[in-house]
């Protein structure tokens, strides 16, 4: 009678299936690939380990750089007690279970508890209240990861009491190196089976992989499954690489980090007159899956914050590029949308309305509800005429120049202000020369 199965099938003396991005976690941080910036001799989380001591962090960098796999490691180097949950299935009640645990093992053998939460800013504010506490009073030390800015996902109390490590994408070479690995790895990667790999499809493997060690170690098991046979063994070639890695698109995260450091890259790319750098994070954006319409509607924010009165056809253009994109869709009305990109960034820049903006609500905000002096009131009335509504009001086009030389418009109470000073650049130099000819011929003062 053979072996008991479980109801999947799999044998009691097999060991279940597990991917060789899981078989190839380190064990060690020896083994640790990446973040030398926190690992390497004399880095923070180096000293960590070496010295055996434990403090609470946060852990923040995109998926696939060893955020969990680091938790383990400085656990296991403290000797601590180790209670992984995930903030995605996790809940008070799970929370609370750790504490338990935590309390039990501190009370009988005075060791240390580790509460790793995966996916932190998936808690809510009154949720991450539940385990502070326990972290102040050293119940427990906790260690997060996300994907996440923390200062705009973590309670501000909690974010006080642990340190923030900012892991980084891994390079090619990294990831190339981690994949070599696996192939020479006999116990735990792909070695045993004598698989070898092209140099080229390694690296378009590395590069593929994005920066993210999980996903470069996914790519390579499905291309180790579609290996063709070799002189020594089964190979896996450039064109194999190139049908694994194919469809895959570049870290974005829509509406998350990554989405707005690029949307931030992009607008800092047209606003310093780059057009080559601009393009660049445009094909970024769109090749992350960005919605088109998004930064077409950013375009005309670029339009009128930095190009502004030294060029107004840029808003007539963004616009426009937005109109092409809705009636052509994707991919043709994209190209519209890269045309305003690059003339935004070639054109003049003036800052000048929206500084004038700025500074105009900022006194409509605190001046309070100030009367309009009633030379420049309506008086759609008989009544309202016999009041004095408009009264010694000049018609400017009645002027010479067309301007009524020295007519009030500022409230009384409010001495005239100057907020709109047009930059000399673009056809602001032509505007800035008229304001100037007009302010000479205005008072300084609201007096009459």
């Amino acid at each position: 009678m053979g072996p008991p199965t479980y109801n999947d099938g799999v044998s009691a003396t097999q060991e279940p299936y597990r991917p060789l991005a899981d078989r190839m976690r380190p064990r060690t941080i020896g083994e640790f690939v990446g973040q030398t910036h926190l690992l390497g001799a004399g880095k923070p989380l180096t000293r960590l380990v070496e010295g055996e001591t434990l403090h609470s962090m946060l852990l923040w960098g995109p998926p696939g750089t060893g955020k969990t796999t680091l938790a383990r490691l400085v656990a296991k180097s403290c000797a601590a007690e180790f209670h992984a949950l995930s903030a995605v299935l996790a809940g008070v009640k799970d929370i609370r279970e750790v504490i338990e645990r935590a309390r039990a093992a501190r009370a009988t053998t005075g060791t240390a508890t580790v509460l790793f939460l995966d996916e932190v800013h998936r808690f809510n504010r009154s949720q991450q209240d539940t385990f502070l506490p326990f972290v102040e009073d050293g119940t427990l030390v906790f260690v997060g990861a996300t994907t996440e800015n923390p200062s705009f996902e973590v309670n501000g109390a909690l974010l006080s009491r642990a340190r923030i490590y900012l892991l980084k994408a891994l390079a090619p070479p990294e990831i190339e190196a981690l994949l070599g690995r696996a192939l020479l790895d006999a116990e735990r990667g792909l070695g045993a089976s004598g698989l070898e790999i092209e140099p080229a499809a390694l690296a378009l493997l590395g590069r593929a992989a994005d920066g993210d060690a999980r996903r470069g170690l996914n790519l390579l098991e499905v291309a180790a499954d579609l290996a063709v046979p070799g002189a020594a063994g089964p190979v896996i070639t450039e064109a194999i690489a190139l049908e694994v890695a194919s469809g895959g698109h570049r870290r974005f995260d829509k509406r998350g980090e990554q989405f707005y450091d690029q949307m931030s890259a992009l607008h800092k790319a047209v606003r310093g007159s780059d057009p080559d750098a601009s393009l660049y994070w445009l094909c970024r954006m769109l090749d992350g899956g960005c919605d088109p319409l998004y930064i077409a509607r950013r375009a005309l924010r670029m339009a009128s914050e930095d190009v502004g009165n030294a060029d107004p056809r840029a808003l007539t253009l963004a616009l426009q590029a937005w109109e092409t994109f809705d009636r052509l869709g994707s991919p043709e009305g994209e190209l519209a949308i890269a045309q305003a990109i690059v003339y935004l960034a070639v054109a003049p820049k003036s800052n000048a309305v929206y500084t004038a903006f700025g500074a105009a609500r900022a006194d409509a905000e605190a001046s309070g509800s100030l009367e309009v002096p009633m030379h420049i009131r309506n008086a759609p009335t008989r009544m309202m005429k016999e009041m004095g509504w408009g009264k010694g009001y000049r018609y400017d086009h009645d002027e010479p120049e067309a301007l009524a030389a020295g007519q009030r418009y500022f409230p009384d109470g409010l001495a005239p202000r100057t907020y709109y000073d047009p930059v000399p650049r673009g056809l602001e130099i032509k505007i800035r020369e008229a304001l100037a000819r007009r302010r000479a011929q205005t008072p300084t003062d609201n007096s009459d």
